[in-house]
């Protein structure tokens, strides 16, 4: 048997970390066995579902490296294929109409509820024959009263629910619309799904969705329930929380790298290791060692594994992360520096692709006004002629590399007979405009040799006009 499995969303809102985490076990499953991975979009309810909403569950796979196989496909697509199958169930007496109104059942369900019991419909129109003319009606699945249905959750063990706790479940409404529970179970047929990975709060269809796949003469697929994701508080994970919406981190500066391994830890262990790569995750992964126990968000952890990326990935992949960033903060990196350079020298100083670019901006255009803090410490009449004589040292220099650079800055120090820092925190704060900034040779390295003089010089004006001032 071909491992498929599906990813399938409400287009009603952002692509959210329980769910990106759900489409990631449902990847995973799928490239670990040699399978396909479908993605699609469950917009039946069109009154909430929407076209922004459509894309950023897209955007939101993209991002996060997820392919899909085959998809996405639409369910409002496909209203002919759930009509087919009614009117089939109707044909062989195992669905009805029933015309029941809300406000009859909505009675009956208030009296089910005062004798305590549980509110459902009792099957008033299953086997009526008496049909009113012109009355609206709904279409309901014949669910089978006796027995029990019986199947083994990859996370939960076995699960047996009695077929007579439920009830008959409405597949078409009176507006013609197919209802959720039946257009997933013919979708799943249809597009072959062996594996159907979801959420716990999806349990409770499960047994529904097995009866209309058998009624239907259907294969019933496997199925992995995970549990839900907890806020660092310990209550479900909510916008209290941070961010919950998968582009938000995106937005916030992290890796997708550094998701994925944060989300696959969540619900799904492998020893004590915290860091794979998706070449690891798809060789390791297995529905079976999901555990049942919700999974707690830790905020902190994320940020490691960020930072942990940032730090050892190849400087070029993280470039290509971090571009979108220089690009969304108005910082123009077509000149200057490589990217790539400048990650390789700033990915130990920072814990998001957000915070690099914001300290990074000096390597590609000038700044208007020093860091008063390190200006009123720094650039003090007292360094003027330090900074004369480094700027004629490093003006000197007719091979301009890191090596070069700091042997200058040595000599200046050595010349002058003062010590390092006499030189380097001036220079530091001229050049790019704080105190604080990755070793001197390897920033001024990236930067115009020229481009460096005149930032000398522009302090040494400052300088100037605060001993006049």
């Amino acid at each position: 048997m071909s491992v498929v499995t599906r990813f399938a969303p409400s287009p009603t809102g952002y692509l959210h970390v329980g769910g990106a985490r759900t489409a990631l076990y449902s990847w995973l499953y799928a490239k670990s066995q040699g399978g396909k991975f479908v993605l699609r979009i469950e917009d039946t309810d069109i009154e909430r579902s929407t076209e922004d909403a459509k894309q950023a569950i897209l955007d939101g796979m993209t991002w996060l490296g997820l392919t899909h196989d085959e998809g996405p496909y639409y369910q409002t697509a496909r209203f002919d294929r759930y009509e087919h199958y009614i009117d089939l169930l109707l044909e062989q007496g195992l669905a009805y109409k029933c015309f029941m109104t809300v406000e009859e059942l909505d009675a009956i369900r208030e009296e089910q509820e005062k004798r305590g019991e549980k509110p459902r419909y009792p099957g008033t129109w299953r086997d009526r024959t008496d049909h009113p003319i012109g009355k609206p009606y709904v279409i309901r699945f014949k669910n089978p009263k006796e027995g029990e249905v019986v199947f083994k959750d990859h996370v939960r063990g076995e699960i047996r629910i009695a077929n007579e706790e439920l009830d008959d479940l409405i597949i078409r409404r009176t507006d013609g619309a197919p209802t959720y529970n039946f257009c997933v179970v013919i979708d799943d047929w249809e597009m072959g799904i062996t594996h159907v990975v979801r959420g716990e709060d999806h349990i409770n269809n499960t047994p529904r969705q097995i009866n209309i796949l058998k009624a239907l003469n259907a294969p019933v697929p496997e199925y992995a329930h995970v549990s839900m994701i907890l806020g660092d508080d310990g209550k479900k994970l909510s916008k209290r929380h941070g961010a919950v919406s998968v582009m938000q981190y995106r937005d916030d500066g992290y890796l997708p790298q550094a998701v994925i391994n944060y989300l696959v830890r969540l619900g799904w262990s492998h020893g004590d290791q915290e860091v794979f790569s998706v070449d690891e995750m798809v060789e390791l992964f297995s529905l079976d060692n999901i555990s049942k126990s919700a999974s707690a968000f830790n905020s902190e952890k994320l940020i490691w594994l960020n930072q942990h990326y940032i730090k050892t990935l190849p400087p070029e992949e993280v470039a290509e992360h971090a571009a979108w960033h220089f690009s969304e903060q108005g910082i123009n990196t077509s000149q200057g520096p490589a990217l790539s350079d400048v990650v390789s020298v700033q990915a130990e100083r920072v814990e998001t692709l957000k915070q690099l670019a914001q300290i990074s901006r000096y390597f590609y255009e000038d700044f208007e006004e020093f860091d008063a803090a390190a200006a009123k410490k720094h650039l003090r009449p007292v360094v003027k002629e330090n900074l004369l004589a480094v700027s004629a040292n490093l003006a000197a220099l007719s091979d301009w590399t890191a090596e070069n650079i700091q042997q200058a800055i040595n000599q200046t120090a050595e010349a002058l007979g003062v010590g390092m820092g006499k030189v380097g925190m001036p220079l530091r704060v001229a050049v790019t405009g704080s105190g604080n900034s990755p070793s001197l040779d390897v920033t001024l390295v990236l930067l115009e040799q020229t481009k460096v003089v005149e930032r000398i010089s522009k302090a040494i004006e400052f300088i100037e006009n605060r001993e006049n001032s």
